[in-house]
């Protein structure tokens, strides 16, 4: 291992969102004020989902459709929480190798009241209950996210299925490729960062900074769900006939429902109530004002009128690109940050999607992807302490280091990128063909014509 990545995985902040368990010492005690600003923080994730996400991705598809939706975000949501439980928790957050965890909490076993996790700070622990239900609204916001890339034609029982698939082969290596190592207890010398070094992921262990997932959530989901745009296939009528929003107020809701809760998303992601969780949650205030601004007033430029569409797609755009940096990057970065996610977006659901030629319904990859590759790449410029950022801690000298290469950084976040991109669309093709072959993945013409919601659910949102 090199000397600059042995200095880089000294770092308190390599982590990115969270951490796995850690062989602690049992007299420690979790402190209440970090127990209770994570209770806080897990269920404000939840609300990002339920009814946020719902919402806002409800509002934007048209009205025959609209339940359909809101069925796939709360059934998913479940679904993920329960398959967390029993498999996903013990594969992403306990030491196995460098791409996958083992079954050690298969059915959440030894898990305890008494059992603690890891924070980012020597000596401080918080309950492993709470560390376990944290990351699993994670886990349940990512596989909700990607079926807005194909809303409007999909089959519910072939979603179901890709999610198992999915979420199985694709979130959970992802998420401890990035995010597992033992915590920072065990470091002392340079030996002991050797050994805890050799236990994390494979991701981590090369430097990549994510703080809340702009890799293991956003691009993650995003090119999944634009891989099922091409595998599904376009919308009967898309191009020729209008697929506006039906409810502005929804989506309006929805997206400040999802702001509101990203404070638990980024903040909750320090897990501690400190002053890591208090910079992130101020990045996660300023980079969305500034990615609403910069879609508002580039939409205003090229269009003439700046829309309410406009401006909760920003919202999103700079929630989505401030994520990986949160908790790395000083409150001027984040502004940049944010401004440049607002204006990258526009391109995204414009320019690129026309590029590609897919039907991405709600524009999952224009603003999950691009905001997410722009934040994760960013954030290893502006992390460095020369731009305001706060570099790299050293946990063998309890100090910040005063090395930061820049481009060094940049270059392993682009790593970073790259192989979720790649993980994520193969395993999302396979599942999709998977899915196809059981229970078929598209539902007939006509029902998509008159829509998912009273031919897949029976109901209807709206009287006639």
């Amino acid at each position: 291992m090199s000397n600059t990545i042995k200095k880089l995985l000294a770092t308190g902040l390599l982590a990115a969102a969270t951490l796995p368990l850690t062989a602690v010492a049992a007299a420690l005690e979790p402190n209440k004020g970090d127990t209770t600003w994570m209770f806080i923080c897990t269920a404000l994730v939840m609300l990002m989902t339920l009814p946020g996400l719902a919402l806002f991705y409800g509002g934007l598809t048209r009205s025959k459709n609209v339940l359909s939706v809101l069925v796939q975000c709360m059934v998913v949501f479940s679904l993920i929480i329960v398959l967390w439980s029993i498999y996903g928790y013990s594969l992403a957050f306990t030491e196995g190798n460098a791409f996958i965890g083992k079954f050690d909490r298969l059915f959440l076993k030894g898990l305890t009241p008494e059992s603690v996790a890891a924070t980012f700070s020597k000596g401080v622990v918080i309950p492993e209950l709470i560390f376990m239900a944290f990351q699993g609204v994670f886990a349940t916001i990512t596989c909700c996210l990607i079926v807005g890339a194909f809303a409007e034609r999909a089959k519910f029982a072939g979603i179901l299925v890709f999610m198992v698939i999915w979420f199985t082969f694709s979130y959970l290596p992802i998420a401890h490729m990035v995010w597992s190592w033992p915590g920072p207890d065990d470091i002392k010398d340079a030996a002991s960062l050797e050994a805890v070094t050799a236990k994390a992921g494979w991701l981590f262990q090369k430097g990549v900074l994510d703080f809340a997932g702009g890799t293991v959530v956003h691009i993650n989901a995003a090119i999944a769900g634009l891989v099922g745009s091409f595998v599904i296939g376009k919308r009967i009528g898309f191009g020729k006939e209008p697929m506006k929003p039906h409810n502005m107020v929804h989506v309006m809701v929805g997206a400040s429902l999802l702001w509101f809760g990203w404070f638990g998303f980024n903040a909750g992601s320090a897990l501690e109530a400190n002053g890591t969780a208090a910079l992130a949650f101020a990045n996660t205030l300023l980079a969305t004002a500034a990615a609403v601004l910069g879609w508002t007033f580039a939409e205003w430029v090229l269009k003439g009128k700046p829309s309410l569409l406009g401006a909760a797609s920003g919202c999103v755009a700079g929630l989505v690109g401030i994520t990986p940096a949160a908790g790395f990057v000083g409150p001027m970065g984040a502004l940049a940050i944010g401004a440049a996610a607002g204006f990258a977006c526009v391109w995204g659901v414009s320019g690129l999607k026309r590029m590609f030629g897919s039907d991405d319904s709600l524009d999952v990859f224009g603003i999950h992807g691009v905001a997410g590759i722009l934040g994760a790449i960013l954030t290893g410029v502006f992390a460095a302490p020369a731009l305001g950022g706060t570099g790299i801690f050293d946990y063998i000298t309890n100090a910040a280091s005063p090395e930061y290469s820049i481009p060094g950084q940049v270059w392993l976040q682009a790593q970073g990128v790259l192989v979720t991109l790649v993980w994520s669309a193969v395993v999302a093709y396979i599942a999709f063909k998977i899915a196809d072959m059981l229970f078929g993945i598209r539902v007939p013409e006509d029902q998509e014509r008159e829509g998912l919601d009273i031919n897949s659910h029976g109901e209807s949102a709206y009287e006639n």
